[in-house]
C-alpha cells in the first residue's frame, strides 16, 4: 500500500507538471483565436453570435450533466473558469468594447489554477490509461535520465583532471589532500583500505603518499628536502668573464719554526709579540701588496698538534702552500702533517728554510730529511722550490715573494668578479657590541655591504666589512679576506659563504641545515644496541665533566679535539657545553648542577657569573695557551683513576704456644723471626707453607702492655680478628697495602 501511495504521488506530480504546461499552451492559442475573430467582426455581430452560442452551450451542458459521473462533475467545476471567461467576453461585446488578451504571466497563473481544479479527484489509473499522460511521463522520465547521465559525465570528466603532485620525504595527510584537490576524508578512506590508520593531521612517508597519488590518478613527483639547496651557488662562470686574481698562500709548519715571524717580515708588522707564549692560537688571513703592485693573500695556521683541523682547513682553501722549516731544528711532527695536508689538497708547495742566520743552521740536512717524505727540492733534481730565508733579518724575503708570484702565474688563477659572491669561512668569534663576526675569504664575485648571505647553519645580512688592517670597506673582491659582521650566530669555520637573492631563501636554507644537523645528532644518540646497554650497566668508567668557552671557533675545536683524545677505558672527558664567547651565569649554573669544571680560553666571566661561582664554590680556570689546558685536564683525569695497590712485606713470626683465655679466645705466643710486626697490619696464617687465612690483627701485646710494633728477636702475643684456628708451629706473615696514585699516560 505504501509503495502504491508513493507511486501515485509521484505520477500525480509528473501529470500536474506536464498538463500544466499543455494547458497553458492551449489557453494561449484559444485566446489568440478569440482576439483575431473580434478584430475581424463588428461588436454587434460578435454579441449576436455569442448570445446564439450560449444557449446551445448551456443546453448541452445541462443534458450531459445528468449522465455524468461524480468525477465528471468535478471536472465541470474546474471548467467554470472558461465559462466565466466567455461570459465576460460576451458582456464586453454587447457594449462594443474590444477584447484585450491578458499578459503571459496572468495566463500562466490562471492555467495552473485551472489545472489544479481539473486534477482534483483524478486517479493514478486514469492518468496511466490516458495516452496523453503516458506520453508526458515518458518524456519527463527520459529528460531526467539524460540530465543524470550528463551530471555523471561532468563529474567523471572533473575527476579525470591529472595534476603533478610533489611529494617530500614526509607529508601530512591534509597537505597531500590539498595538493591533489580532494577532500581529506577521501584520502583517509583510501588509506584505511590500504591498512593505514591515520588522521588528517598525522604524517605519512613518501612511499605511502606516492601510492595514494597514483590511486587518485595523479602524477607523483618525489622530491628531497635537500633540494632546497640546489642551485644556490649559481651558474658556472664563462671564460670570457674571468679576470686574474691574487694567489691565496697558506703558511704551514711546526710550532716555533717562524711562520708568524715570516708574515711579520712580509707585512712589516709585529703580530708574534701579541701572541700568548709566542705561539699562534688562531688562524689569520692577511693581504699584502708588493712594491710592484701585485697582491698576495696569506693564511697563517697554528703549528702545534692541537690545530690539525685548522691546518686542513687552510690547505683546502689555498692555491699554494709555503712549508716553513727551521734550519736548526729540521723536520718535526707537524711538518710531516703539513706535507700530508698539502698533498691531499693537491696544491703546489714551496719550502722556506728559515733561521739560516743561526750558527747551527744546516740547510742541506733539511733538504735531505725532506727526501724521506717524498719531497724532492730543485737542488736535488726535483720540482719543489726551496728558498733559504731569515724572518728575523729579512734575508731573501724578496726572493720568496718572487717565487710565489711566479708560481701563481704558472697556475693561471682567475675568477669572475661580476657576480654574486661566494667564499669560505676561515674563522668565527663573538665580540661584545658586534655579535657574531667571521673572517671570510671571498673566492668568486664581489661581496658588498647589505648582501644577504647564508653560511652553514647561519644566515644574515652584511652590516660591515673590515680588512686585516681594520679599515671599513664597501666591497670585497676575489681572494680578499675580510671580517664580516651581521651573522645571526657564529658559523663553523670551513662553511661555505654564499650570497642569496632573498632573505626568506637564506633563512629557509639555514633552518633546513640546522634541522638536518639536529636529526643527525638525535639519531646518533638514540641508536643503542643491547650490547651497549649491557656495557653501560657493567661499566664503572668515571667522567670528568667540563664546560669550555673560547674566543674563536677554531680554538674551541682544537680544545675539544685534544681533550677527547685524553679519554681512556677508565676515565673520560665529558664536554657538557662548548661555545664561543664569554662565560655567563647559565654556564656556571650548568657546571654547578653537573659538578663540572669551567674552562675559559682567552675569555673571562662576567660579574654575575663570578658572583654565582663565588657563592657556590665553583672553580673557573682561565687559560691563554692550549698546552696548559691539556696538561691540567690530564692531571685532573689522573686523579680520577683508581690507585695502584702495592703490597709491602713487614716481617714473619712463629707461633710457639697457644693460650686459650676465657671470654677472649685463643692467643698465639709468637717469636718474631724476621722484620717487624705492626698492630693494624694485614696478616696471613701459613701452615706447611700454605695460606689458610688472611685477615688483620686484633691485638698485639708485649708482656702485658699493648704495643704498636714488635721487632725481630722479641716475643709477643697476637690474636686474629674473627679467627681462632691457630696451632703451634704456624707462621704469621705480616704485610701492609700501599696505594700509589696513577697518572694519565
Amino acid at each position: 500500500m505504501q509503495r502504491e501511495k508513493e507511486e501515485r504521488t509521484y505520477l500525480e506530480s509528473l501529470r500536474f507538471t506536464d498538463l500544466e504546461k499543455q494547458k497553458q499552451e492551449k489557453e494561449t492559442e484559444r485566446l489568440a483565436q478569440i482576439q483575431d475573430k473580434e478584430s475581424e467582426k463588428p461588436g454587434v455581430q460578435e454579441e449576436k453570435s455569442i448570445h446564439a452560442q450560449q444557449p446551445s452551450i448551456r443546453s448541452a451542458d445541462s443534458d450531459d450533466s445528468a449522465h455524468r459521473s461524480p468525477e465528471s462533475k468535478s471536472r465541470k467545476v474546474s471548467s467554470g473558469f472558461d465559462e466565466e471567461e466567455e461570459e465576460s467576453s460576451s458582456h464586453r461585446a454587447k457594449k462594443g468594447t474590444k477584447v484585450i488578451s491578458r499578459k503571459p504571466v496572468e495566463d500562466a497563473e490562471r492555467g495552473r489554477h485551472e489545472l489544479r481544479h481539473r486534477l482534483h479527484g483524478v486517479s493514478v489509473k486514469e492518468i496511466l490509461t490516458s495516452d496523453e499522460g503516458v506520453e508526458s511521463i515518458r518524456t519527463y522520465g527520459s529528460r531526467r535520465y539524460k540530465d543524470k547521465i550528463k551530471r555523471n559525465r561532468d563529474s567523471i570528466e572533473q575527476k579525470q583532471i591529472t595534476r603533478d603532485v610533489t611529494i617530500p620525504e614526509i607529508i601530512s595527510v591534509q597537505e597531500l589532500a590539498n595538493r591533489m584537490a580532494v577532500r581529506g576524508a577521501e584520502v583517509i578512506k583510501k588509506l584505511m583500505t590500504m591498512g593505514v590508520m591515520v588522521t588528517v593531521t598525522q604524517n605519512i612517508d613518501a612511499d605511502t603518499a606516492e601510492l595514494l597519488v597514483v590511486e587518485f590518478g595523479h602524477i607523483p613527483k618525489r622530491i628531497s628536502e635537500s633540494d632546497v639547496e640546489q642551485g644556490i651557488e649559481g651558474l658556472e662562470d664563462q671564460d670570457s668573464s674571468m679576470l686574474p686574481r691574487p694567489p691565496v698562500v697558506t703558511v704551514m709548519g711546526h710550532v716555533d719554526h717562524g711562520k708568524t715571524s715570516l708574515l711579520d717580515a712580509i707585512r712589516k708588522t709585529d703580530v708574534v709579540t701579541g701572541e700568548a707564549g709566542g705561539i699562534t692560537q688562531h688562524i689569520g688571513a692577511y693581504q699584502v701588496t708588493m712594491p710592484t703592485g701585485a697582491k698576495i693573500t696569506f693564511i697563517d695556521t697554528p703549528g702545534h698538534a692541537a690545530f690539525t683541523e685548522m691546518r686542513a682547513r687552510g690547505a683546502n682553501v689555498t692555491d699554494l702552500v709555503i712549508l716553513v722549516v727551521a734550519a736548526d731544528d729540521g723536520i718535526m711532527e707537524q711538518t710531516i702533517e703539513a706535507i700530508h695536508h698539502a698533498r691531499a689538497a693537491q696544491v703546489p708547495m714551496i719550502v722556506a728554510i728559515n733561521k739560516i742566520d743561526k750558527p747551527n743552521a744546516h740547510s742541506e740536512r733539511v733538504r735531505n730529511m725532506l727526501l724521506q717524505h717524498e719531497v724532492v727540492v730543485e737542488e736535488l733534481g726535483g720540482d719543489v722550490m726551496s728558498i733559504e730565508i731569515s724572518a728575523k733579518t729579512g734575508k731573501n724575503i724578496d726572493k720568496l715573494e718572487e717565487a710565489i708570484l711566479l708560481q701563481a702565474e704558472l697556475l693561471g688563477l682567475q675568477a669572475n668578479p661580476n657576480r654574486t659572491a661566494t667564499g669560505v669561512v676561515i674563522e668565527a668569534k663573538l665580540e661584545r657590541g658586534r655579535g657574531a663576526v667571521a673572517t671570510v675569504l671571498v673566492q668568486r664575485g664581489t661581496l658588498k655591504v647589505g648582501d644577504i648571505f647564508v653560511a652553514g647553519m647561519q644566515s644574515g645580512r652584511v652590516r660591515a666589512l673590515v680588512d686585516d688592517k681594520g679599515q671599513q670597506l664597501e666591497k670585497a673582491f676575489p681572494s680578499q679576506p675580510v671580517e664580516v659582521a651581521g651573522f645571526i650566530g657564529a658559523p663553523v669555520p670551513g662553511d661555505d659563504f654564499i650570497v642569496m637573492e632573498s632573505e626568506s631563501r637564506a633563512r629557509e636554507i639555514s633552518e633546513f641545515r640546522a634541522q638536518r644537523q639536529k636529526n643527525l645528532v638525535s639519531a646518533a644518540g638514540g641508536r643503542v644496541s643491547f650490547e651497549q646497554l649491557l656495557t653501560q650497566a657493567t661499566d664503572n668508567k668515571k667522567e670528568l665533566a667540563i664546560v669550555v668557552k673560547s674566543d674563536v671557533q677554531g680554538s674551541l675545536e682544537a680544545i675539544i679535539s685534544s681533550l677527547g683524545k685524553l679519554s681512556t677505558d677508565e676515565v673520560a672527558v665529558k664536554i657538557l657545553y662548548a661555545g664561543v664567547g664569554g662565560i655567563n651565569e647559565s654556564d656556571v649554573t650548568l657546571a654547578k648542577a653537573s659538578h663540572a669544571l669551567v674552562i675559559g680560553f682567552n675569555v673571562r666571566a662576567n660579574p654575575q657569573a663570578r658572583d654565582v661561582a663565588r657563592q657556590t664554590g665553583l672553580e673557573i680556570r682561565y687559560y691563554s695557551i692550549i698546552y696548559n689546558v691539556i696538561d691540567d685536564v690530564r692531571a685532573l683525569m689522573g686523579g680520577l683513576l683508581s690507585p695502584t695497590l702495592r703490597e709491602n712485606f713487614l716481617g714473619n713470626a712463629e707461633i710457639r704456644q697457644v693460650f686459650n683465655i676465657t671470654k677472649v679466645g685463643k692467643i698465639a705466643g709468637c717469636y718474631v723471626t724476621e722484620g717487624v710486626v705492626k698492630r693494624g697490619a694485614k696478616v696471613r696464617l701459613l701452615r706447611d707453607n700454605v695460606v689458610i687465612h688472611e685477615g688483620s690483627l686484633k691485638t698485639l701485646k708485649r708482656m702485658k702492655d699493648e704495643t704498636r710494633e714488635v721487632k725481630s728477636g722479641y716475643e709477643c702475643g697476637m690474636a686474629f680478628e674473627n679467627y681462632q684456628d691457630i696451632r703451634e708451629g704456624d707462621i704469621i706473615e705480616c704485610f701492609e697495602i700501599e696505594e700509589i696514585a696513577r697518572a694519565l699516560d
